[in-house]
């Protein structure tokens, strides 16, 4: 895993100064930070398609990794500081707010777990959990010019439960067109609801299964650091990357399911920006 980082890292440093040297004039984006994709430049549609490759965690709690090939970009349309987007399994709308105040919500669907997504059957007997529509709330304050330092709150909630996310983060060497590296470290909590669903067995699949019954409560969830690139090769192609280290608290990581006390997840992929 640690061999893998670092050689994402230095492809992307490697591309960072090729890019800087040979992008095309920049875009403008809504929001120069590199979490936020946007694909259009100033009011109008904007249209990105590409792939991702994804080295993470089968599972919430698994001890087991995989290596996935993911679709990337969306179909956006920006009008002022509004920009609507359909992007996966979600559409939504963000909007700048004085410049200082970023206000974003989405409509996704969030899939549930699968006994098969354990290929050494550590989930055999526990079913499938619970997928559902989510509803994502979010808002980012910039503590300084050009979203050098922000804070970020989100909540996600719907059928499977409640998510909240309360963080803060720095841009790195970002540029206007939603370019540069971003850091972030963020605390999570859940409702019972949620942890249940994911680290939590109940009687049926106790019988099923043969591990121990086991309830979470609700409460803290884990702590998080993250870091997002972005950066354009051309006046179209463009290259990013992402990587996630989260540890959970005791009562995830004392669940039977938790075969780790971490997540983890690094990727790195290519969108043509139309």
């Amino acid at each position: 895993m640690k061999k893998i980082a670092l050689q994402v890292a230095a492809l992307l440093g490697a591309l960072s100064c090729y890019g800087s040297v040979n992008a095309a004039e920049a875009r403008t984006s809504l929001v120069s930070l590199p979490s936020l994709d946007d694909f259009t430049d100033g009011d109008g549609w904007g249209v990105g398609l590409g792939l991702g490759l994804e080295y993470e965690s089968a599972y919430e709690g698994s001890d087991e990794f995989e290596l996935e090939i993911e679709p990337a970009g969306g179909v956006q349309w920006r009008t002022g500081d509004q920009l609507f987007y359909w992007v996966g399994l979600a559409i939504g709308w963000r909007s700048l707010v004085k410049d200082a105040w970023l206000v974003q919500t989405s409509l996704g669907y969030e899939e549930g777990r699968e006994e098969g997504d354990s290929e050494d059957g550590r989930l055999d007997g526990l079913g499938e959990s619970d997928s559902g529509v989510t509803l994502l709330l979010e808002t980012r304050y910039a503590l300084a010019e050009d979203w050098r330092y922000f804070l970020d709150g989100r909540v996600l909630t719907g059928e499977i439960g409640t998510l909240g996310i309360f963080g803060a983060g720095t841009c790195l060497a970002c540029q206007p067109n939603g370019t540069g590296w971003e850091l972030g470290a963020v605390v999570t909590f859940h409702d019972g609801k949620l942890a249940n669903r994911d680290f939590g067995i109940n009687t049926q699949q106790s019988i099923n299964s043969g591990l121990p019954e086991t309830d979470v409560d609700s409460g803290y969830r884990s702590t998080g650091v993250n870091v997002n690139y972005r950066n354009y090769l051309n006046e179209n192609w463009q290259v990013f990357g992402e990587a996630l280290y989260e540890v959970y608290g005791s009562d995830v990581s004392d669940s039977p399911i938790s075969r780790n006390n971490y997540e983890a997840e690094i990727g790195v992929g290519f969108i043509y920006v139309f």
